[in-house]
């Protein structure tokens, strides 16, 4: 059922719901989230010379998001990448993250994903995190934020969003192929150990596995063969599933190789695999307009 704003305009009930949810996370923690430390010896950390990069607000549905935005610091407009996070928000790892890609000549920008539900980087207990916010965000709300942060990207004149690509890692892996399904003005997308079937719930009706059909853009999928959340079973049926659907994406199965192989803060960091996976997205996005 729709409903008036104050203004008089009529907006979908789901709308309405998004802008009266409130906003509990006003600006990004430093550092690393507390769930992930101590750091591993093998964390990669990019300066910022050569770069504008640091906070910046993302107007959205009902308020405003954080967000990590780094790109070169002169020239432009720039192509554009999403990088959606993983469970740990956007901590220290998806700012870097995002300097490497403005290395690269990119205008890279994470929005803050949870601000309505909670504030990840100061709890410490993993199943604290799921259960207390990731658990509780939808997907609509998710791609809103995404549609927004695309929109306030290209309003700076700085990030050419005809050229628009994704990336994520771990539940934003999962975001990436829900968005490519969302908005056609996505050029490509790289889905880092995104997980493909999680259980069904009313706020996340769909997976990726189910949105093939309305994929449009090509994603480019990384996934480890020894990843203990999301069996090889379910990665080669979406590989079947995209291959009988005609779409032209990829998925790489890197053998004997856990579930966050690129987190190189983490135990779980493989650098082979990850550095592998980091010159294949450099490769797609240039491939297919990201570029």
């Amino acid at each position: 059922m729709d409903r008036a704003d104050d203004a008089g305009v009529k907006r979908p009930a789901s709308q309405t719901q998004l802008s009266r949810r409130a906003f509990v996370v006003g600006s990004l923690a430093a550092g690393f989230a507390l769930a992930v430390m101590p750091v591993s010896a093998d964390t990669i950390t990019t300066d910022s010379n050569g770069l504008v990069a640091g906070e910046v607000k993302i107007p959205v549905e009902g308020g405003e998001i954080p967000a990590y935005r780094a790109m070169p610091a002169s020239g432009g407009p720039f192509p554009t990448v999403l990088v959606v996070h993983e469970i740990f928000g956007v901590h220290e790892h998806i700012k870097d993250i995002c300097r490497r890609l403005a290395k690269l000549g990119y205008f890279a920008v994470a929005p803050l994903l949870y601000a309505r539900e909670g504030d990840v980087a100061s709890m410490s207990d993993v199943k604290q995190i799921i259960a207390n916010v990731v658990a509780k965000v939808p997907d609509q709300q998710v791609a809103s934020d995404l549609d927004a942060t695309v929109a306030w990207a290209k309003s700076t004149g700085k990030a050419d969003t005809a050229k628009l690509g994704i990336t994520g890692f771990c539940w934003g892996g999962r975001q990436v192929w829900l968005y490519a399904a969302h908005n056609r003005s996505v050029k490509a997308g790289v889905a880092w150990y995104g997980p493909l079937q999680p259980a069904a719930a009313a706020i996340r009706p769909k997976n990726p596995i189910d949105l093939v059909d309305q994929i449009s853009a090509p994603i480019l999928g990384l996934y480890g063969g020894a990843d203990m959340g999301i069996p090889v079973a379910q990665i080669e049926q979406m590989r079947a599933a995209l291959k009988a659907a005609g779409k032209p994406s990829e998925i790489v199965i890197y053998p004997e190789t856990p579930h966050g192989f690129n987190a190189d803060y983490r135990p779980s960091y493989r650098p082979e695999a990850a550095k592998d996976g980091w010159k294949r997205m450099q490769a797609w996005f240039k491939a297919h307009g990201v570029a």
